[in-house]
């Protein structure tokens, strides 16, 4: 076992490059395994390659389930240790109409024109004019924040609270930072305190 174990580490090290990001099932032939020996497989596999198990194919269905439901117990466990997930980068404008999503985190190059909707489930990050909709921590996520170069927004919403710019006047010049504080939304102009303030809050 411990040579076996060797010779997968030494082969999914090589080949690392090429499987990156890959997601796949993986089967066992030509040996028994024990369900022990088949997690320190799975995990020896996992901790040399950049490869996503989604699922131990075995023809005994019990132990197949039992794999199945331990891979996405695990994933579950990964996305909370980044609650943001992994971040996505956008250059372009949204106009009246377009929507933007991302799963995690989103940084975006250019505007947001009124009409126009940003949506993450992590941080909005716009290096531009932010005078559409955004919406960030979808889901529920109250901790996540909003900043934009040019802050004028129709609407934002952070988690479960939505807040309305009245007058459609712009907050302030320069960047600003939009967080959830005390049930609500506050934008101030971006600095260190605040930056300090809302990552230990």
């Amino acid at each position: 076992m411990e040579k076996l174990l060797e010779d997968i580490r030494e082969k999914f090290q090589e080949s690392a490059r090429f499987f990156r990001g890959a997601k796949m099932a993986i089967s066992f032939e030509g040996r028994t395994l024990t369900t022990e020996e088949i997690n320190v497989i799975v995990n020896t596999i996992c901790e040399n390659s950049e490869i996503e198990i989604s699922c131990v194919i075995d023809t005994d269905k019990a132990r197949e389930a039992f794999f199945r439901q331990a891979l996405e117990e695990k994933a579950k466990e990964e996305a909370n240790r980044q609650p943001f997930g992994s971040g996505q980068f956008y250059k372009g404008t949204l106009r009246s109409g377009q929507a933007l999503e991302a799963e995690g985190s989103i940084i975006m190059l250019g505007d947001v024109n009124p009409g126009a909707r940003i949506v993450a489930k992590g941080n909005i990050i716009v290096l531009g004019a932010l005078h559409g909709t955004a919406i960030a921590g979808l889901g529920g996520k109250k901790h996540a924040i909003v900043v934009a170069l040019e802050m004028d927004p129709i609407q934002i919403r952070i988690g479960e609270v939505t807040a309305r710019i009245s007058g459609r006047r712009k907050v302030s010049d320069g960047a600003q930072i939009a967080y959830l504080d005390l049930g609500s939304i506050h934008i101030e102009p971006l600095c260190r305190d605040v930056i300090d303030e809302v990552s230990f809050s």
